[in-house]
């Protein structure tokens, strides 16, 4: 038959995001694009001699998720170093895959756990001390980084950076001393997280090869999840193209199995405006392919500009030469129509960024440009309104599902109800779109970001949010599909499953549309397509999958024995819910009905009574 598909996959519950087709129960794929898409016996009849068939027995089916500010390229580099606490319910859990750990970790070599995870999750709700991490590894460093408020070093970890009383105390950030001066093994980021990047980047690095293996790991992790595309977004310590040297190499061989657009992002306190000269002259935007593609400029665009978000500490104030220097990044760019995009925490910031904006756009209009804002979490509604009039968008991620509760701390619950105003942007018909901010930050997770747009909460339990700042499951798929596109300039390429576009969607291991609140972030994929090409199978699928990388090098990878979230190593990605682990592991009577064992509100508030925990 001329022009027979690919592949068909029928007999599923397709949820397209299509409003002009929304529900279909078969596809048909050619050349990795959608050719139809309806009901079985019309899409049956398509199939031709050498079309595969594949029964999706009833299944929901969705298209592949897309992460809007996702640190891949730096995280890939990295990933099969790193012990993830991604999921971890309990503190004994983590530092029992510590000290698995170290007992295989040869030296030099250091365990690390960078990110993705938040004490709150812990039954325990607190940290390691120093001294249990001496206790575990007493030879071998160990370096863990908290969010961007704080990292932990053990005593072989100061040695092996060299930190001793004589160290200066570093600019923006703080060593934590003993009365005689000597480092105790904690370092602050007050406000930035310099030291915290400076010190990780004085471990070991993994050689060429192996961070190929580790980018590819990382990949199918990340389609284990049901990620099929992402927004890089740049990071410290990440220079162009030097370390853009292994993602190239696996675009060139086809390997890649996430489609992705990257960002440029300046390495350069007071260099910036050099970067993006050299830049823009060399580099051309949306240069490559539908697969590895170049996004502009961001987040980082001017150092004076960025607002870190350490809510333990009060919010920073930005210097006085910020517009200046932000003026002149951006001219620049508008001048060679790149668009970019700013990390942006706090208001005070954005409405001052918006005067650059508006003042560039008086002479150098921005229309056309997908510029935005990343993260925004205390947006006023009349940055929200200028950004829709300067034609801009806003990219939101889940941070406050993992920093929500020191947000509380600080500022209470009423200023914490829109962190961001989610739901009120959308109304507003400014075009937002919503990610992790991965690997450091948050977990690389989707569905922990999905089930906090639809329940408001943190990882730990906490309701942050009211109903109004919450979103139904159908508008919280869309801002993790269709909606990334016209961030990336994308639209009506991928997003959706419908005819013409990308063939990338999912088959996730429960029906997301259905299943109960408390399962949502326990979701993972049973089967993800990418380009109408199987590149993760698990369950009634498995047998599909040929896409299986090479074992994790070096031997001693966590990755081997953990794998990435929730240490999940050969259980194809099933998990109980964190809702019904909590309530094993927390003592009041598992009968609870009033308070459901959300305690976190309780833990973290400010009530008059002597015992929370028996709240």
């Amino acid at each position: 038959m001329v022009n027979a598909p690919d592949t068909i996959l029928h007999r599923g519950l397709f949820a397209t995001l299509d409003r002009s087709n929304p529900v279909a129960s078969a596809v048909a794929i050619n050349d990795g694009i959608f050719t139809a898409v309806g009901h079985d016996s019309a899409v049956m009849k398509l199939a031709g001699p050498s079309t595969r068939i594949i029964d999706l027995k009833r299944r929901r089916v969705l298209p592949g998720l897309i992460d809007n500010h996702l640190h891949l390229i730096r995280g890939g580099l990295n990933f099969n170093m790193e012990l993830r606490w991604d999921g971890v319910r309990s503190l004994a859990d983590a530092m029992a895959m510590l000290r698995r750990q170290v007992a295989i970790t040869p030296p030099p070599q250091w365990v690390r756990v960078v990110g993705g995870f938040t004490e709150h999750q812990f039954a325990e709700r607190r940290l390691p001390t120093i001294d249990e991490l001496n206790a575990a590894a007493p030879d071998t460093p160990v370096f863990i980084l908290h969010l961007y408020d704080r990292a932990m070093l053990n005593a072989a970890a100061l040695r092996a950076v060299g930190y001793t009383k004589e160290t200066p105390e570093p600019p923006g950030g703080e060593i934590v001393r003993d009365a005689r001066g000597n480092p105790m093994g904690l370092l602050l980021a007050k406000p930035n997280a310099n030291i915290l990047y400076a010190t990780l980047a004085k471990g070991p690095k993994l050689p060429f090869d192996y961070q190929v293996n580790s980018t590819r790991h990382f990949m199918r992790e990340l389609n284990r999840l049901g990620v099929t595309g992402a927004i890089d977004a740049g990071g410290g310590f990440q220079s162009f193209p030097e370390d853009y040297a292994v993602i190239q190499k696996l675009s060139d061989e086809g390997q890649l199995t996430i489609r992705l657009a990257y960002n440029l992002f300046t390495q350069k306190p007071k260099g910036e405006k050099d970067d993006f000269l050299n830049w823009t002259r060399n580099s051309k935007y949306q240069q490559g392919t539908d697969y590895f593609r170049h996004n502009g400029a961001g987040e980082m665009l001017v150092f004076s500009a960025a607002d870190f978000e350490d809510f333990r500490i009060p919010r920073p104030d930005m210097p006085p030469e910020m517009e200046n220097e932000l003026e002149a990044v951006v001219r620049i760019l508008v001048q060679s129509k790149w668009p970019w995009r700013l990390h942006a925490t706090y208001d005070e910031t954005i409405a001052r960024t918006l005067d650059v904006f508006e003042k560039v756009n008086q002479d150098m209009p921005l229309e056309g440009l997908h510029w935005f804002f990343d993260h925004a979490e205390t947006i006023s509604d009349r940055s929200i309104d200028r950004i829709a009039a300067l034609g801009g968008g806003i990219a939101v991620q889940h941070r406050m599902a993992y920093q929500g509760e020191y947000f509380v701390e600080r500022y209470g619950f009423g200023a914490a109800e829109a962190t961001p105003p989610v739901k009120k942007i959308l109304d507003k018909g400014v075009k937002v779109s919503a990610g992790t901010d991965a690997t450091r930050v948050a977990s690389y997770n989707p569905w922990v970001g999905l089930a906090w747009l639809v329940t408001g909460m943190t990882v730990g339990g906490l309701r942050l949010y009211p109903q109004r700042n919450c979103l139904d499951r159908e508008s919280a798929l869309r801002m993790w599909t269709e909606n990334v596109t016209w961030f990336s300039n994308e639209e009506g390429k991928k997003g959706r499953i419908e005819v013409g576009q990308f063939a990338d969607l999912i088959v996730p291991d429960r029906d997301f549309f259905s299943c109960a609140e408390s399962e949502i972030a326990d979701i993972t994929s049973d089967l993800t397509v990418v380009g109408g090409r199987i590149v993760y199978g698990a369950g009634a699928f498995k047998a599909l999958d040929a896409n299986m990388p090479p074992p994790a090098m070096p031997d001693w990878s966590p990755v081997r024995s953990f794998g990435g979230y929730g240490n999940r190593v050969g259980s194809d990605g099933k998990a109980q819910a964190m809702r019904a682990h909590a309530m094993q592991m927390c003592g009041c009577a598992n009968a609870c009905g009033v308070h459901g064992h959300d305690h976190a509100r309780a833990w973290s508030g400010k009530l008059a009574v002597s015992d929370l925990k028996s709240f």
